[in-house]
């Protein structure tokens, strides 16, 4: 055992305790190492005020005292350099607490961890080779407020299983490379969001109760599997946004709560979930976890995190219930104020460093300015989920067809605030878990009228203002919910319904790719204008996207009422086409469809100087493009 006093300078120390230390990873941790001519490895834990550390694992046979490590000071910064310890060797940090009491702990900046249901940390070597550098050059310079974002939201444990012949077992990182990737690509989407997928003991967590936060969980694979998966998603032209959960964490004894004997990672109970919470208020802890931000990005090339619970960071309160429990800021309000600067932290650090990766809020409440720079006040997100849309569109969408004109209103009051945020319009794994059903699921009628709904539901969603998200399984009009221990019902696929319907969100998610007008002005109030938003009776709703002259008209009817011939107000003098419609026979609908070109009269309706004729489907929605004025024989 060699001490060595070099690895992490005071310096370092200082910085890592006034909580800036933001590559702490490359200084905790196990690190190869050579000393006085010995190679071996490193290894570095923070835990201040205990008795002792040291280490345990294959190495020494997880003898207790066999390698005890050193602190200098009060820093609480605990080193040593072991020449025993070699690649694949499992490993944890004894801890002597003031009691005398041993506390046997995974280490916290672990890249590896042993494959659950062990709780040991694995000594990793990584020697993957980036191929994506022309990726993450135009990725410094792309606009992607400008970009069409359309997120496939992935469980990587349940998307797809291998055959119950073989086990059943998991698709690994690399599998996932040669299956989920081209299938994404094909399908139309942009990005794959990954739920969490840093280690985590418990499968039903689904990944947001962690112990791991630097390691990918060993569930599928080594770490630079998973670098290749991100690889291969950049070569087919996707980006990769993680799931990432700073607001709390789980409570196993291997983990980081009570770490030391005492609060260390924690402030409190996270009484909603059974976790604990983070103590946003420590420098320390900030380090951890901006390093951890800004760790998936720089070694793992992740394009963007999506921000769990942030509601539950900002509120002191959040899940109490109790008025006499119940916490109050100095100003008087609920608002965490060590959260609010954290995440303004958080995102003023990622957008110094890593122009082009974006982060998003998932944040269910009112909170304003979660997508404004903190400079003016803001959180400093990218983005933020429109639950509000979310929640309304489906109470709509759940209401049997005599009571949708009572409930019109659910359908457009998402503009009436559309433009306070950058939205992500989110039909998420929540949405078809605990009882709430499956999308399809949640449609009146029967099952013709079922999936026309479903049909209406996703080109309502991919034509409305904003970026999209939706969860594997969406795609195929799967019944049941979603169940994190198996995998998607992709048998359903043979069935015609559920094959047709796959091929109208195919189709959906390549035009929204083709036709800008349908994301270039996704964030500015131009790239919309209302045609009819109150015809609640006959339940259609028309709109245009884009700017005026480039612009694509849609129309929904959400009800399963046929016209054949419905006058639209149109913004300019032309010949339309319809470009698509969800009605087509090929998709599963009635075949009420607009055929050839469609020429517009001098008739003023709706508000506009110009009108077309249009056959409007049963429970179906199209979209029109103006191809250019009518030509003499047109006008004919």
């Amino acid at each position: 055992m060699i001490m060595g006093n070099t690895f992490f300078s005071e310096a370092e120390q200082r910085t890592f305790h006034e909580g800036k230390l933001y590559e702490c990873y490359r200084k905790f941790g196990v690190h190869r190492a050579v000393i006085a001519g010995q190679a071996g490895f490193r290894f570095c834990v923070w835990a201040p005020e205990v008795k002792s550390v040291s280490l345990v694992g294959t190495f020494n046979d997880w003898q207790v005292g066999a390698h005890v490590m050193r602190t200098r000071g009060a820093s609480g910064v605990w080193q040593l350099f072991v020449p025993e310890a070699a690649p694949g060797d499992l490993y944890k940090y004894v801890i002597q607490t003031q009691s005398g009491e041993l506390e046997y702990r995974a280490d916290p900046f672990a890249a590896y961890a042993e494959l659950p249901p062990g709780t040991a940390s694995r000594i990793y070597l990584g020697d993957f080779r980036w191929t994506d550098e022309a990726w993450l050059r135009s990725r410094k310079s792309r606009d992607h407020y400008r970009r069409p974002m359309n997120i496939y939201e992935v469980h990587a444990g349940s998307w797809h299983r291998h055959d119950k012949q073989s086990g059943g077992g998991y698709l690994t990182y690399r599998e996932l490379a040669e299956t989920l990737v081209p299938y994404a690509a094909d399908m139309g989407y942009t990005h794959i969001e990954l739920m969490p997928i840093m280690e985590h003991p418990f499968d039903g967590s689904w990944g947001y109760q962690i112990t791991g936060y630097y390691a990918p969980t060993a569930r599928y694979g080594a770490p630079d599997d998973f670098r290749y998966f991100i690889d291969s998603c950049h070569h087919a032209g996707l980006g990769v946004i993680l799931d990432w959960v700073p607001g709390h964490f789980c409570r196993d004894e291997h983990g980081l709560g009570r770490w030391g004997g005492g609060k260390l990672f924690e402030i409190n109970d996270q009484p909603q979930w059974g976790t604990y919470k983070f103590d946003l208020g420590r420098p320390e802890v900030r380090a951890f976890l901006i390093g951890n931000a800004c760790y998936w990005i720089s070694q793992f090339h992740a394009d963007g995190l999506r921000v769990d619970g942030v509601s539950s960071m900002l509120y002191m309160n959040f899940g109490i219930d109790d008025p006499a429990q119940k916490r109050y800021n100095p100003d008087g309000t609920e608002g965490d104020l060590n959260a609010i600067t954290f995440l303004q932290e958080l995102n003023h650090e990622i957008g110094c460093n890593f122009p082009g990766v974006i982060t998003i809020a998932e944040e269910s409440t009112a909170w304003p300015l979660v997508t404004y720079p903190p400079e003016s006040g803001g959180l400093g997100f990218h983005y933020k989920w429109d639950m509000g849309w979310m929640n309304d569109t489906l109470h709509y969408m759940q209401a049997d067809f005599p009571y949708r004109p009572y409930n019109h209103k659910l359908l457009t009051f998402s503009m009436m605030y559309n433009y306070n945020e950058n939205f992500v319009l989110p039909l998420s794994h929540d949405e078809v878990v605990h009882g709430k059903s499956s999308l399809i699921q949640r449609m009146p009628g029967d099952y013709w009228r079922q999936f026309a709904g479903l049909r209406a539901l996703y080109l309502y969603q991919m034509t409305h203002p904003g970026a999209k998200l939706n969860f594997m399984g969406n795609e195929i009009g799967q019944f049941v919910e979603w169940r994190y221990d198996e995998s998607i019902e992709w048998f359903l696929t043979g069935y015609e319904s559920h094959r047709r319907y796959l091929e109208f969100t195919k189709s959906m998610n390549r035009l929204f790719l083709k036709e800008k007008a349908l994301w270039e002005d996704n964030f500015q109030p131009d790239g919309f204008t209302w045609i009819d938003a109150d015809n609640a009776e006959q339940g259609i709703v028309i709109y245009r996207r884009g700017a005026q002259g480039e612009e694509v008209l849609v129309l929904i009817n959400f009800q399963p009422d046929t016209y054949d011939d419905f006058r639209v107000g149109v913004p300019d003098e032309g010949a339309y086409r319809e470009l698509l419609s969800s009605d087509s026979a090929e998709y599963g609908g009635s075949g009420r469809i607009n055929y050839g070109v469609i020429k517009s009269e001098p008739i003023p309706w709706q508000g506009m100087p110009h009108s077309i004729r249009l056959i409007v489907p049963p429970l179906g929605g199209l979209i029109l493009k103006r191809t250019g004025k009518p030509t003499r024989q047109e006008r004919n």
